[in-house]
């Protein structure tokens, strides 16, 4: 357990948050992929992120570590070799589910196991375009453990039945490896690292409105990444920031990739003071500086095609809807069900639990603003957003918040309390 006690003066001062956790998976990922030597500068060092590292070192890949400096040395895709033992995946979907696109176009079978969390997670989305091209896939009713014999694919084109960045990959890396094009065509926009990161390595993909396409296959080389702030870690800031008076801050260095500052827009439908300011572009990813102040905020709509750029802010989201003026339903998030927990009841409870007036309704959340919040505790399902959505409501509750699992955080944000405490004091 961990009870936090937040100074509730607000939320000031100038804050760097960590590497970007969706950019540091691909980085690893695509540099192993590639022939030669990459350099990745301000790696997220985290429990997830560590978990793609040690899978590609099992696949032959010489990989170096400075904290958040990473050198990996490959000789390409076509190199690999099969693991001595089954890829542990931890608590990292996005490792499990990238990396099934990449062994699927591998000549020999892998294991994949995970934590009690992962494997509960269902993959069936990720397996099907899979076996669809040609993979042979085992699994346990579509989840964890599951073993894959790849090579031999035949290039598809896939219609996403349901919005995810993480199956767009996999199939987009598995059609790096096979001969032919392979098109993967969504419903709406998904966060697009993949496709912005690719042609760093010199691999060419092509995007036309909602196709993205891969003609395969491709010799990736070795090059150098400088990855962004993570935007859902500033989102945290953005939130305290917008609902705990007296606040006033800037992030610095922070990706602001369209596909990922849904919670920015909807904010500003809200009335809040932010704005961003695009500094440089790393690659074909646009950095800047967020500023952010205290504001008055009303309720919104939340529109279906603008969901998948804030997935992983509905937890705050929420948090700021208990804090507006007028009822918000937070609807489309089916996805959120299937997350490192069932995220959905996840927020409700720790919202009932704060005093607030939220329930669960079909296809999502109807929240009663504006809510006095009062401390509790809150069982965060060992769920890493959903403590550290607790911890930023202690800015304004009454009383002390309490959380059944600290440590969680450290999958994607291990200096969040140590940050909280600095910034709030």
């Amino acid at each position: 357990m961990k009870t936090i006690t937040a100074n509730q003066k607000g939320l000031k001062g100038d804050i760097r948050v960590p590497g970007d956790k969706s950019i540091s998976h691909r980085s690893i990922m695509l540099a192993s992929l590639a022939n030669g030597q990459t350099r990745i500068n301000n790696f997220l060092n985290s429990e997830d992120s560590m978990r793609t590292v040690e899978a590609f070192k099992a696949l032959g890949v010489k990989i170096e570590m400075d904290h958040t400096s990473v050198l990996v040395q490959s000789a390409g895709w076509q190199r690999f070799k099969a693991p001595q033992n089954h890829l542990y995946m931890g608590n990292s979907g996005t490792t499990l589910r990238l990396i099934s696109g990449i062994l699927s176009g591998l000549p020999f079978e892998t294991k994949l196991t995970g934590d009690e969390s992962l494997s509960k997670r269902p993959m069936k989305r990720v397996i099907r375009p899979l076996k669809e091209m040609g993979s042979t896939i085992e699994s346990n009713d579509d989840m964890l453990p599951i073993t894959i014999r790849g090579g031999g694919l035949t290039p598809i084109e896939y219609h996403l039945p349901v919005d995810s960045a993480q199956v767009k990959s996999a199939i987009l890396l598995a059609g790096l490896m096979t001969t032919g094009k392979t098109t993967v065509i969504e419903r709406h926009p998904t966060r697009d690292h993949t496709e912005r990161m690719l042609p760093l390595f010199n691999g060419n993909i092509d995007k036309d409105s909602n196709h993205i396409s891969i003609d395969g296959p491709q010799k990736l080389v070795g090059t150098t990444i400088n990855i962004p702030g993570d935007i859902s870690s500033a989102s945290f800031w953005i939130t305290g920031a917008v609902i705990t008076p007296n606040s006033h801050i800037v992030l610095r260095n922070v990706g602001l990739n369209p596909t990922r500052t849904g919670l920015i827009s909807v904010l500003k439908r809200m009335g809040a003071n932010i704005r961003t300011e695009i500094t440089r572009y790393e690659g074909e990813e646009p950095v800047g500086d967020i500023y952010v102040q205290y504001s008055k905020l009303y309720r919104t709509e939340l529109y279906q095609e603008e969901v998948a750029s804030l997935i992983d802010e509905v937890p705050l989201l929420a948090l700021i809807a208990t804090q507006s003026e007028g009822n918000m339903y937070i609807n489309h998030i089916e996805e959120l069900k299937y997350k490192e927990s069932n995220r959905v009841k996840a927020i409700v409870d720790m919202l009932k639990a704060l005093n607030a007036n939220v329930e669960e309704v079909e296809d999502g959340i109807f929240i009663e603003g504006k809510s006095r919040l009062q401390g509790n505790y809150i069982n965060t399902y060992h769920d890493h957003r959903v403590a550290m959505v607790a911890s930023i409501a202690s800015l304004i509750t009454d009383g002390a918040v309490t959380l059944s699992d600290g440590d969680c955080v450290n999958i994607s944000y291990p200096s969040f309390y140590k940050e909280l405490y600095r910034y709030s004091n």
